[in-house]
């Protein structure tokens, strides 16, 4: 069989799509990708850029982000419908964010398999959107707020649902009128681990969560220059890339674990210079860390909430304090305040006072590790990125 996947240039889906196309082409498959012009290399699989010049998104507000997207479901959809027809693939894989992907499959004739490398957006009641840090909530009052926060996210998105729209008609594709109209109606692949996602009594049916969809590296072990002492808890600290620049909020998040007797270790995904790590104030500052090695070892994560940290810690048992900022992380965020994994401190809640007491209790509280082991125990049997291609077999075999 031959799979498109279809997927944003953005790192952390593109890391998962590729771990899902190496399991598809292991299986002896055969695996396209379909690629904005601009974007990183694809080394081993098939890769048709767009023509045309790259586009970086705009460093402006939300509704310039909006634009930005709508421009770009429309070049995928316009530039790359042709490509995609010329392959005679059977099945799109497509990225939730990224409602091209459903469109195109819809206008080839052949199933879709949504993937969902951040928190899935499939439609739920009760659940809020992603980048919400609301409660789970399915009574009356929550589904009045869910609608009115989806009305606000409609006008927030309404230049890429224009596009959705318009394609649609063109394309005799029938009524589709959002990104969540494209989302598929049989099959999503989840990057979650079984029990952290809110409840979807509704429409969960239909979302396999696999885990982490790209295998651990078993060679990547814990680094030898870095030696904790074991008598001290040894707090982990990664922001990601958009507050992993901030070196003032690390400087702080550093003097307050060790406040608290704590040692250190600051991974600021390459985001500063030399200057910049030696005055934060940690036991070891380094641009990258073997992460899942680095946790094995940890007694608790201060994260920015991103969800590939979020899934390795739930694979650690490691307890997180989490600071969300953008994107799913508070939606994230709130998942880890629903099980009780950890502690969420708000944008106005980050000074270093806040964030020692909050490190202080997480690190003198055995109730979050106690709570993290059966995610542990459900992580380490997760299929990952293999499991998703019986699945996907199944839909193309269904669907003929």
């Amino acid at each position: 069989m031959h799979a498109l996947f279809v997927t944003l240039p953005l790192y952390s889906h593109l890391r998962g799509f590729q771990a899902l196309a190496r399991a598809w082409t292991d299986r002896g498959h055969q695996a396209s990708f379909l690629v904005l012009p601009g974007g990183p290399p694809m080394p081993g699989f098939d890769a048709l850029t767009l023509p045309g010049p790259s586009v970086a998104p705009p460093p402006g507000n939300v509704l310039a982000l909006a634009r930005h997207g709508a421009r770009q479901t429309e070049r995928l959809c316009r530039d790359g419908l042709p490509m995609a027809r010329s392959l005679g693939v059977d099945v799109v894989l497509g990225d939730q964010m990224e409602p091209a992907s459903g469109l195109i499959a819809r206008a080839l004739g052949v199933p879709l398999a949504s993937v969902a490398c951040a928190l899935p957006m499939d439609p739920e009641p009760g659940v809020p959107l992603p980048f919400l840090s609301w409660p789970y909530d399915p009574s009356a009052r929550g589904l009045k707020r869910q609608r009115a926060a989806g009305a606000v996210a409609g006008l927030l998105m309404a230049p890429q649902d224009r596009v959705v729209a318009r394609i649609s008609r063109e394309w005799g594709l029938g009524d589709l009128r959002s990104l969540a109209d494209c989302l598929s109606p049989r099959l999503t692949l989840a990057q979650m681990i079984p029990g952290f996602d809110y409840p979807r009594p509704a429409g969960g049916w239909r979302i396999a969560e696999l885990g982490p969809f790209a295998p651990p590296d078993p060679a990547q072990g814990f680094p030898p220059d870095i030696r904790p002492d074991p008598g001290r808890p040894l707090v982990y600290v990664s922001l990601g890339t958009i507050m992993g620049r901030r070196a003032g909020v690390l400087a702080r998040i550093a003097a307050a674990c060790r406040e608290c007797g704590a040692q250190v270790l600051v991974s600021h995904g390459g985001c500063l210079d030399g200057a910049q790590a030696a005055a934060i104030p940690a036991d070891w500052v380094r641009a990258f860390v073997p992460q899942r090695a680095v946790l094995a070892r940890a007694d608790l994560c201060v994260t920015h909430a991103g969800l590939n940290t979020v899934l390795e810690c739930l694979g650690a048992g490691v307890p997180m304090l989490a600071l969300p900022l953008a994107y799913d992380q508070p939606g994230v965020a709130a998942r880890i305040r629903h099980h009780g994994l950890g502690s969420v401190l708000g944008p106005l809640q980050r000074g270093r006072r806040p964030v020692a007491q909050a490190v202080a209790a997480l690190l003198a509280d055995p109730g979050p590790r106690a709570r993290l082991r059966p995610f542990a125990a459900l992580a380490a049997t997760a299929p990952g990125g293999a499991g998703a291609v019986p699945l996907v077999e199944a839909l193309v075999a269904g669907s003929r």
